[in-house]
């Protein structure tokens, strides 16, 4: 009950805040503008994850007793912390080291002050215990690495607020499962606010989340997904639902951001290009150049995220030596599938597309007669 009532209580103030919100940035006119890499139309508020990160403090306030508090506030306060940093970059446009700085501070309230990490490799490769600091080196380069991973794939009308809100209600189960019910509320709250902006962000959007909203999505996704890798590694099968190969479910979770970032990053690499360079080339890009409308590029990606939870769930008494490969392989795989299907459908598209130079002959041939030779063929022209 206690869940129902935070989650309808998210949903509720999101979806009653959320038009405010959009009224007053149009106001001060904080709108995000078309053109460049954009691809939208229309000047859209953009600082959406005002609306839903507020909404999830309030029902956490209203519903979590002290003592559930006390055991999320570390992730609380460096939840409220990724918060105001992507709020301030999106009005300032910080830079990359203030940033960074940033989420390493809120990186460190988790790791050091929550014990939130990646305490061993569960097994893998023999290993089973790794030391402390290569434990903390570990868990900060993950949530840096997966926080900035979602940030990237927030390009298209409903694409991040979806990927998270299937995510978050995996989460949700899971640590309910697992008896970590304070994990499990705030998951199931942010299902909540998230669905609340959804409504407002699904094509066409009449808001986006920004940076306000996709670093704070990001940053939770990442550390609860650190929770579950950990958790599922050293659990004993009695205490709940338990993946036995931790590593490959926990890419699992997030492999729509980390197969894009990873495949940007290869790509551009390659070609000589800063890694760092912002383009066209995402994986949500690509699906747009197969004719693909926002929503269907979104429901797609969304249908291959649940079918990865559907492997991991097969695949859940496989070890991590198994199940690891499987993942990579599959993700690999479907993303080249995607690329060439992309590639012959541009090179469709080129070939029943008349050349530019074909175009303006044709509108040539197709204009209005000359009317000042007709009128100057009426007119008598005297040598006074």
């Amino acid at each position: 009950m206690i869940i129902f009532l935070a989650v309808s209580t998210a949903f509720m103030v999101g979806f009653l805040l959320t038009p405010i919100v959009i009224l007053l940035l149009k106001k001060m006119e904080l709108v995000d503008s078309p053109g460049g890499r954009k691809i939208h139309n229309g000047f859209i508020p953009s600082m959406g994850g005002i609306a839903f990160v507020l909404a999830s403090f309030v029902s956490v306030l209203a519903w979590l007793d002290s003592q559930l508090i006390m055991e999320i506030r570390f992730l609380l306060a460096a939840f409220g912390l990724m918060f105001f940093v992507g709020l301030r970059d999106d009005m300032v446009n910080m830079s990359a080291f203030q940033k960074l700085a940033g989420q390493f501070i809120s990186a460190y309230l988790v790791v050091v002050m929550a014990d939130i990490r990646l305490t061993s490799l569960y097994g893998f490769f023999g290993i089973y215990e790794i030391p402390l600091w290569i434990s903390y080196g570990i868990s900060f380069f993950t949530i840096l690495v997966l926080t900035n991973s979602f940030n990237l794939i927030d390009g298209l009308d409903g694409l991040a607020g979806s990927i998270s809100l299937v995510t978050f209600m995996f989460l949700g189960w899971w640590f309910l499962e697992a008896d970590l019910t304070s994990y499990s509320v705030f998951s199931f709250i942010l299902v909540g606010s998230v669905l609340s902006f959804l409504v407002y962000n699904w094509h066409p959007a009449k808001i986006f989340m920004g940076d306000t909203g996709s670093l704070s999505l990001g940053f939770a996704l990442a550390v609860l997904t650190i929770l579950f890798i950990d958790k599922n590694g050293t659990m004993a099968n009695y205490e709940g639902w338990k993946f036995n190969a931790p590593i490959a479910s926990g890419i699992a979770l997030l492999i729509i951001p980390i197969y894009d970032t990873s495949r940007i990053f290869i790509k551009r690499t390659l070609k000589g290009k800063s890694p760092m360079a912002p383009d066209k080339s995402h994986v949500h890009h690509f699906l747009l150049r197969m004719g693909m409308r926002h929503d269907q590029v979104t429901l797609t990606l969304v249908a291959v995220k649940i079918g990865f939870f559907a492997l991991i769930f097969l695949g859940s008494n496989l070890n991590d030596y198994v199940m690891l490969p499987i993942v990579i392989l599959l993700a690999v795989v479907l993303g080249l599938k995607m690329d060439s299907m992309t590639l012959k459908r541009v090179r469709k598209i080129n070939k029943n597309t008349p050349p530019i130079l074909s175009k303006r002959l044709k509108r040539k041939t197709h204009q209005r007669p000359n009317i000042q030779g007709d009128v100057l063929e009426k007119v008598k022209i005297s040598d006074n």
